[in-house]
């Protein structure tokens, strides 16, 4: 009888270790695209910052390597947005993309200069990237990994490919509040300007110089241009946007910078994120080289 129970008790330790083990991986042994929920104990922001996955339809039945995508949201927004509010599950059917959306909050993705623990700039470069690389198998090199995101998000992906040039293939913005640093209590409304003033500071502040992306642009060395990952840029023809990305698709031109920027018919909404997530992935994947889209590929 001891033994017996002995036995049993060994075969639920295995079960129930199996089933951690499951989840850590966010994988289970049959095909089909996942959605997952995690959260990063940050040591930068002191607590945990959630996050969401979608791993490609043939993660769990391959052993390949994928390249990335992370999408951000945009203000008053949050991590599960892209998810939810798009059919981005949907659209990854088509890919071999892993997916990351990070939560933002209402941080512009950039180190505050009012809040200490605000750190979303670095939580993400310092703490996300190398968690998703260690957590997923990912082609963790420069190549493999893509970003973008909307209004706020739209701001923060471009940010992070003028300032980790070396991180991204590409780099995309949807409808992006690319102007935030110049914003104030002055200059935009109170729902903005509250996060406007808390993350960027002062008119004169150094957080606002380090994190304008018009300079940055304007200032990258000529001779360095090849360096800069491929920039997307798109805005809805009846957004109040629109010359934000004017002005920013006007110094790329200017300096020569690889891009492509899209005016179209559209809002500063959901039904045109929807339509704009799609344009980056097929980039993206068109993008990838040959060898990494046949790695990420195989046996799918």
């Amino acid at each position: 009888m001891r033994n017996n129970l002995r036995l049993a008790f060994l075969l639920i330790a295995v079960l129930f270790a199996g089933q951690i083990q499951a989840q850590k991986a966010n994988v289970k042994p049959d095909a089909g695209v996942r959605v997952g929920e995690f959260k990063l104990a940050s040591k930068l922001m002191a607590r945990d910052v959630p996050y969401r996955v979608i791993t490609p339809k043939n993660y769990g039945v391959a052993e390949a390597r994928f390249p990335v995508v992370y999408l951000l949201h945009g203000l008053t927004g949050h991590y599960d947005n892209w998810t939810d509010k798009t059919k981005l599950a949907e659209f990854a059917e088509k890919y071999s993309f892993i997916i990351v959306t990070p939560e933002g909050a209402d941080g512009w993705y950039t180190d505050s200069a009012g809040v200490p623990d605000d750190k979303y700039e670095s939580y993400i470069v310092r703490e996300l990237i190398p968690e998703i690389d260690s957590k997923f198998r990912t082609l963790d090199g420069r190549d493999g990994r893509f970003i973008a995101g909307l209004s706020m998000g739209g701001y923060g992906s471009l940010k992070f490919g003028l300032k980790y040039p070396d991180k991204f293939a590409a780099v995309g913005s949807f409808s992006g509040a690319l102007r935030a640093p110049d914003w104030n209590d002055k200059n935009s409304a109170v729902w903005v300007s509250k996060s406007i003033m808390s993350v960027f500071g002062a008119a004169d502040s150094e957080t606002r110089k380090a994190n304008d992306i018009y300079r940055l642009a304007r200032e990258w060395p000529a001779e360095k241009i090849g360096a800069l990952p491929f920039i997307y840029l798109d805005c809805g023809t009846e957004d109040f946007l629109i010359e934000n990305s004017h002005d920013f698709a006007k110094i790329l031109r200017e300096k020569k910078v690889p891009h492509e920027f899209r005016e179209l018919p559209g809002k500063h909404d959901w039904v045109f994120w929807n339509s704009q997530v799609q344009e980056f992935l097929r980039l993206a994947d068109r993008m990838l080289p040959r060898i990494q889209t046949k790695a990420a590929k195989s046996s799918g």
